[in-house]
């Protein structure tokens, strides 16, 4: 026995398109794979940012380095050309050749810091730089040449010639011009350290926005790793729910076949009993017959009632011949019974309940309703409205119990029961109201799934 489908759980008539499953049962892989792509990107990002930002920072104390070591070799440039000058003007002076010391020693210092300006600077000076310590070593040099003159004209005693040569403008040229190339030398080096310092902080400032979204997708890249952990397991609860639930059913389906072949063989011992105890009576024997045939048709009903074997697969029932089959057995020449609508082929699956509704109807209708009395006339009309079967159940009797007050039974019993279910089973709605005539019924659900 195969349940039809719950229509609460399994719209009728709603189809997904083509490939939607498939699509609903990736999507949340595929946010996964792309929530873990950017996160990869991010990284990558990150990575490469603070590559760059340390590379920045090198060269930014590179930089700082060099400039302070050109820096002061510079000084030391001025420096010891000024100590030369000071020594050179005491030795004219005084004509105390202590005072060559100093200028000796100047003059050594002063080779000594042009090669570090040199080596300073390196390979990465540029033209204008290495210019700028070439016209430095070219002033330079012309102010030692003239201080060396004059300490050798004092040397040789020529005191008005070194006295003329150091009142003349040569030395005081050479020695601005020397100030002067120092000063755009350090001012060229202050500008590459300052655009080295620049760009390291500009790259610093760029990595704490990149961070800050890179801790945010990771926040979102854990909460979304939490978020398919909890409902993988909720999947694999589901899963065993499915199977137990699974394993319920089938164990009912066995039940079910059981009983029903139980119930076949009940209907079998009947007949047997019956025609066993008119055996040898010709006077019982047409109503042997008539009882073997009423037992027959209810056997008929009974398989009716309960869904034929691989009606799903199937997929189509007459339902003219499910209310015929349903009613035959308790209908006799002495009921009236009018049965009217057109051929109409519904789904398999509702064959079940349907037939279960019409089944407690038409017991109720022996032992209570229309054909509970003399004359009463029961009426079943069908039809299809829109791809929608309308089934009407109307009984009518002349002596019918007066109608519940309010239309409805103090208390609902097994049919009230079997009606709900069945019409959640069906897709469709069962109504059920009392008149003054006798009871009527309503169904209606859709023809096809």
């Amino acid at each position: 026995m195969n349940p039809a489908p719950n229509p609460e759980t399994a719209p009728i008539g709603i189809t997904s398109p083509p490939g939607g499953g498939r699509w609903r049962r990736n999507a949340p892989r595929t946010s996964v794979f792309a929530l873990f792509g950017v996160v990869a990107l991010a990284l990558l990002g990150a990575f490469i940012l603070i590559f760059a930002t340390v590379e920045a920072e090198r060269i930014q104390r590179s930089q700082a380095a060099r400039t302070s070591a050109v820096l002061v070799a510079l000084n030391g440039v001025v420096g010891a050309t000024l100590n030369g000058e000071t020594a050179q003007r005491g030795y004219f002076i005084t004509y105390d050749k202590r005072y060559l010391a100093p200028y000796w020693r100047g003059q050594k210092a002063y080779k000594t810091e042009i090669a570090r300006v040199r080596s300073s600077l390196g390979e990465e000076a540029t033209q204008q730089q290495t210019e700028l310590v070439d016209e430095i070593e070219r002033l330079g040099d012309a102010k030692w040449a003239e201080m060396g003159s004059t300490v050798t004209l004092v040397a040789r005693g020529e005191i008005a010639a070194a006295h003329a040569r150091i009142l003349s403008d040569e030395g005081q040229l050479a020695m601005d011009g020397l100030r002067e190339a120092v000063g755009r030398l350090e001012t060229v080096e202050r500008a590459r350290l300052a655009d080295a310092s620049h760009r390291a902080a500009r790259t610093e400032a760029r990595i704490v926005p990149l961070l800050s979204l890179l801790f945010a997708v990771i926040v979102c890249a854990l909460a979304l790793g939490l978020w398919q952990t909890v409902r993988m397991s909720r999947a694999e609860a589901a899963a065993a729910n499915a199977e137990a639930i699974a394993e319920a059913r089938d164990r009912a389906d066995l039940l079910a076949k059981e009983l029903n072949h139980r119930v076949k063989n009940l209907f079998a011992v009947i007949l047997a009993v019956v025609k066993m105890s008119a055996r040898g009576d010709a006077a019982a024997a047409p109503a042997v017959d008539r009882i073997s045939k009423r037992i027959h048709a209810l056997v008929t009903a009974h398989d009716v009632t309960q869904g034929r074997e691989g009606a799903e697969a199937d997929s189509r029932v007459d339902l003219a011949d499910l209310i015929g089959k349903t009613i035959a057995p308790y209908r006799s020449s002495g009921e009236r019974c009018v049965l009217d609508g057109p051929a109409l082929a519904i789904d398999g699956r509702h064959a079940m309940p349907l037939g279960l509704v019409l089944h407690e109807m038409v017991t109720n209708a022996v032992k209570y309703g229309a054909w509970a009395r003399a004359g009463g006339l029961l009426e079943v009309r069908w039809q299809d409205v829109d791809g929608r079967v309308r089934v009407v159940w109307r009984e009518e009797s002349e002596n019918a119990p007066p109608p519940p007050e309010g239309g409805k039974p103090e208390r609902e019993g097994f049919g009230s029961m079997l009606m709900r279910s069945s019409a959640r089973q069906l897709g469709g709605t069962i109504e059920r109201r009392f008149e003054a005539a006798g009871i009527v019924v309503e169904i209606d659900f859709p023809r096809l799934s």
